[in-house]
């Protein structure tokens, strides 16, 4: 390994718009991270200009030491780095929005990772993810490979299963809605215990703490803590009373299909289509002020962006609502909040140097965590991380209220990940059976159609379509 402060740190898919934030926490986090120089890659060259510059000007207004570079390849961001940030998106947001079409015009909600959608990703981004840490395997074989790309516990799975790579998922749903517990009852995060169980945007809350006391009745008999613990009206409250258990806002897709449908009929869209339209916007406005040398106006137009973007979340979905409306922007310095993408990051990365052990909800090898799953199963749960160590905390069996949801998307996930390797259309139709969000079989072939394009001449390949080139989140 390299000494501490001659860190290289890599990310590819450097071209996506969360990238400058990532760079972010990574300058403030120097010392933590032992890191001199981060190397962005993205197939996007002009993307990934845009970027780097992005960044720059964000490590200058921080005051920050932070070397930033554009990578010629994957190998040359790969080659001799510590950690490895995979934050990629196979086909691009283009790609998202055209996935989300087909399948609410098969008559399902249209979402990133779960549905239709996200089976759609899945099989794009499977081969990519493997490609890429098998790189790592050659270049770097003691870095740590740091998935964001989602759907993060498949690409995780599918990676650990396939691959010798030291990988861990992260993701910041579970973060989120611990922050949002602590607030919605008054006390610092330090104090509230959150026992969290389940998968990747499969997840639950089933009790709480603060100070070792259990608050959960607290919690679920009232109808104004519940409303703070989610951006839009999600859930039924009786819902939630009913399982005893708090919903992460991905179970929407789930418990709430026919409103998400509804409402993206009704509004004509979907959440990828409205970004797919903001990420343009963004980009073409970044590369005016940075071309005019105005990077303090390009710093302050990527912080509205990121406030407009997080402001209208499940907007759409839940009420039918629309990211250009300008009241739903935030009004936050979204590089310095307490939550978010680049805070789940850092802090695993600095626990993952030794700098600061912590207890973090991160995408892991179950490892007899969860009686009710395999142990080289991902897992989305507690995991004490230390020097080059994660070690998931034991959790008591899921709730029969939830066991066989969990139990039905595991499955779904080996299904998808082995038609993703095989490139077999009939294996990615028993998938999209699999899923308990989809569950029927007539649907599935004009589904892979529309989001796959023609089959080949043996009437089985599946053909990776005209995006897959395209990596940026």
């Amino acid at each position: 390994m390299s000494k501490p402060m001659d860190r290289k740190i890599a990310l590819i898919g450097g071209g996506g718009v969360r990238a400058p934030l990532v760079i972010f926490g990574v300058d403030e986090a120097t010392e933590a991270l032992g890191a001199a120089e981060m190397v962005l890659y993205d197939p996007d060259q002009e993307r990934l200009a845009v970027m780097v510059e992005l960044g720059k000007a964000i490590v200058a207004k921080s005051g920050g030491s932070l070397r930033l570079r554009a990578a010629t390849s994957a190998e040359d961001a790969i080659e001799g780095a510590h950690f490895v940030l995979n934050s990629i998106r196979v086909g691009g947001i283009a790609g998202r929005a055209a996935d989300e079409r087909a399948a609410i015009d098969h008559g399902y909600p249209g979402q990133e990772t779960t549905g239709p959608a996200g089976v759609a990703m899945a099989l794009r981004t499977v081969p990519a993810a493997l490609e890429q840490a098998r790189l790592v395997e050659r270049l770097s074989p003691d870095a740590w490979l740091v998935n964001f790309t989602n759907p993060a516990g498949l690409i995780t799975q599918a990676v650990t299963r396939h691959s010798r790579v030291k990988m861990v998922g992260i993701c910041d749903t579970p973060t989120e809605l611990f922050h949002n517990i602590a607030k919605a009852l008054g006390e610092p995060l330090s104090d509230v215990q959150c026992d969290y169980v389940g998968l990747n945007h499969l997840g639950w809350v089933r009790g709480v703490r603060v100070r070792g006391q259990d608050v959960m009745d607290t919690l679920l008999t009232s109808d104004e803590l519940l409303r703070q613990l989610y951006l839009a009206p999600l859930f039924d409250f009786n819902m939630i009373r009913s399982l005893r258990l708090i919903p992460t806002e991905y179970l929407f897709f789930y418990y709430e299909r026919r409103r998400a449908l509804h409402n993206q009929l009704q509004q004509g869209g979907s959440r990828g289509a409205e970004i797919q339209q903001l990420n343009q916007v963004l980009i073409d406005t970044l590369k005016s002020r940075l071309t005019a040398g105005d990077g303090d106006g390009a710093v302050a137009t990527y912080a509205a962006y990121l406030n407009q973007r997080s402001g209208s979340y499940m907007k759409l979905e839940a009420e039918g609502g629309s990211a250009f409306d300008p009241d739903v922007s935030l009004q936050v310095d979204p590089f310095r909040t307490a939550t978010g993408y680049h805070r789940i990051a850092i802090d695993v990365m600095s626990a993952l140097t030794g700098a600061k052990p912590a207890t973090i909800v991160v995408n892991t090898r179950n490892r007899g965590a969860l009686p009710d799953l395999p142990d080289d199963d991902i897992v989305e749960t507690a995991a004490r991380i230390s020097l080059d160590s994660i070690v998931p905390e034991p959790i008591a069996p899921l709730p029969d209220e939830v066991r066989g949801l969990v139990h039905a998307v595991k499955a779904y996930e080996r299904a998808a990940i082995d038609a993703a390797l095989a490139n077999v259309r009939l294996t990615a139709r028993k998938a999209l059976l699999i899923h308990p969000a989809i569950g029927e079989w007539s649907p599935s072939e004009a589904l892979l159609h529309n989001m796959f394009g023609t089959i080949d001449a043996d009437g089985e390949c599946l053909c990776q379509g005209p995006m897959h080139g395209h990596l940026h989140a």
